[in-house]
């Protein structure tokens, strides 16, 4: 054993982190080692707390420490439109891009026969209920361009367009600031279908 036995588990629990490798983990295991102990604490502190406040929201499924969470609640938002996502994090990213002003409806997963997730393992019966006591009009699927994400996208479009209400997709194509040359085959061919008048 190279390390002391507190070090040693220090590095083996942050490199159960997504991300952090064995070196990282000892990386940050030694940076821990001499920071302050007020702000180590500070550290651990904000961790606990964060996992024991912080839960689901009853409505739309993303993180919040208020139930019904803060997007939920707000007087400004669309209410005739939800965004549905994969993850907590993908509202994070819609809300950053500044374009979307309506609701959201975090699955907290995608299907993935492969990996034994159903529709019944993700919050696809709880969007179905909540759609069909609202007013909403239109469905943004907003999950990722991969296998999973387009199952979980055709599926979710087969329960709600017979709802008569409009389901659409996020378009796909060529980030801005890329170059063609660099971009996929796929890509490419999703950045053409589209394709909008200018």
């Amino acid at each position: 054993m190279y390390y002391a036995a507190p070090i040693a588990k220090l590095i083996e629990e942050l490199n159960k982190l997504p991300g952090v490798g064995p070196k990282t983990a000892q990386r940050l295991a030694f940076h821990l080692l001499f920071r302050p102990r007020e702000e180590v604490r500070k550290l651990a502190e904000a961790i606990v707390q964060a996992r024991e406040q912080v839960k689901a929201c009853s409505v739309c499924f993303n993180l919040t420490d208020e139930d019904p969470c803060q997007i939920c609640r707000g007087a400004g938002r669309d209410r005739e439109v939800i965004c549905v996502v994969e993850e907590p994090r993908d509202v994070v990213a819609m809300e950053r891009s500044g374009g979307f002003k309506g609701l959201y409806h975090v699955l907290q997963g995608v299907i993935s026969p492969l990996d034994g997730v159903g529709p019944d393992d993700i919050r696809i019966k709880e969007l179905l209920n909540r759609l069909q006591s609202s007013e909403v009009k239109e469905v943004i699927v907003a999950t990722d361009p991969d296998v999973e994400g387009e199952a979980t996208a055709a599926y979710l479009a087969k329960l709600i367009k017979p709802l008569g209400i409009r389901v659409t997709r996020i378009a796909q194509g060529v980030p801005v600031g890329g170059e063609l040359e660099y971009a996929d085959e796929v890509t490419l061919g999703l950045a053409l279908q589209g394709r909008r008048e200018m």
